[in-house]
């Protein structure tokens, strides 16, 4: 095999739109790199007597979201292909109550996943490696707003928060 055929395990290029599926890759880095400062300043601006396990909570999404701006850009790299460097959006809202925070968390999330979702339809039954990467990213995405509706009920509610709206 000639070194241009191989795409780091990844499907050669006609498999799939090579183009279009490393925009959306480097929107998802985009995303997620935003979601690292966000996170982050969220966890800063946490105050009052259950600071400690929220500060925690939102210290380990930065992580998350570090680890999946790194896993983006290592598809990116993988294809031979250039990682952005943009950040995605990064709206100041001076909503720092908790509730406030992770609806706007959630809200964010959701376009990630949208993203993720995007990019499995572009490469479903052409590249496993790619396939298999945006279904993890999207179970994770989706276990995460779970987690975040279940933190926006009140307790003993067990109705979700976002069918409510």
């Amino acid at each position: 095999m000639k070194q241009e055929d191989f795409h780091g395990g990844i499907v050669e290029e006609q498999s799939f739109d090579r183009k279009k599926v490393v925009e959306v890759l480097n929107k998802i880095l985009a995303l997620e790199l935003a979601g690292v400062v966000r996170y982050t300043h969220y966890s800063l601006m946490i105050y009052g007597y259950n600071r400690i396990p929220i500060v925690s909570w939102l210290r380990g999404e930065a992580t998350t979201s570090i680890d999946h701006a790194q896993q983006a850009g290592e598809m990116i790299t993988a294809m031979g292909e250039h990682p952005t460097l943009a950040i995605g959006p990064l709206l100041e809202t001076h909503n720092h109550d908790v509730g406030d925070i992770l609806k706007e968390s959630m809200e964010i999330e959701r376009e990630a996943l949208k993203c993720y979702k995007e990019l499995l339809g572009l490469v479903k039954d052409r590249s496993v490696t790619l396939e298999e990467y945006a279904r993890k990213l999207i179970f994770e995405e989706e276990m995460h707003e779970a987690e975040v509706d279940k933190m926006l009920r009140k307790p003993g509610d067990i109705g979700s928060f976002a069918a409510r709206k």
